[in-house]
């Protein structure tokens, strides 16, 4: 009778063994996709800084080319302001695709103006723009790959488990280009009539 009650308690503790290690791998998993998450957005930021101290260089160089583009010079101003303010990660998307959408604006602004274009300083800045605009582009998705991997532990079986009873949710935000983004550039070089 002794050696039933023992063995009964042995296979409970074993199974008791056994669910707690299954909780803490399922945790560990949950807790390093996380870090990746946040690992993937600090290079996302890194470079998102990269072009912002680009900027005053560029508008600089254009401001004195083209005087009469103060609206659109104190707009890319402002938005570089907004995100340096920013204190989550909602805010810095928004602001960061705002921006892409008023730098596009600026660089076809630039085009209008042969001197410009001509000066190697801005040919150097935008180079350097279109380089970071290729790293952001990079970050950006491996940013949306880390947040994809996250979200879907978090939904998926038996990650939703452990993710429910330690209160994660799968909230992780995806940096989508913004809208202006997603359109094509009309490009015009003067041959439409």
């Amino acid at each position: 009778m002794k050696t039933g009650i023992l063995i009964g308690l042995g296979v409970v503790v074993v199974l008791v063994v056994v669910v707690a290690l299954w909780f803490v791998g399922i945790n560990n998993r949950l807790v390093a996709l996380h870090e990746s998450v946040e690992a993937a957005w600090g290079q996302v930021e890194t470079v998102l800084q990269r072009r912002y101290d680009l900027i005053p260089n560029l508008v600089n160089t254009v401001k004195g080319y083209a005087k009469h583009e103060k609206e659109l010079l104190e707009e890319v101003t402002r938005l570089r302001s907004q995100w340096g303010s920013a204190r989550n990660v909602d805010e810095k998307v928004k602001a960061a695709g705002q921006l892409e959408g008023t730098l596009s604006r600026l660089l076809l602004v630039a085009e209008q103006y042969p001197d410009l274009k001509a000066n190697q300083g801005f040919r150097d800045l935008q180079f350097e723009l279109a380089g970071t605009e290729n790293r952001i582009s990079v970050e950006r998705q491996r940013y949306n790959e880390s947040v994809r991997a996250y979200n879907t532990a978090i939904r998926q079986f038996p990650g939703s488990l452990v993710a429910g009873f330690r209160g994660l949710t799968a909230d992780k935000t995806y940096f989508e280009a913004a809208a202006p983004a997603k359109e094509a550039t009309k490009v015009d070089f003067g041959t439409e009539k």
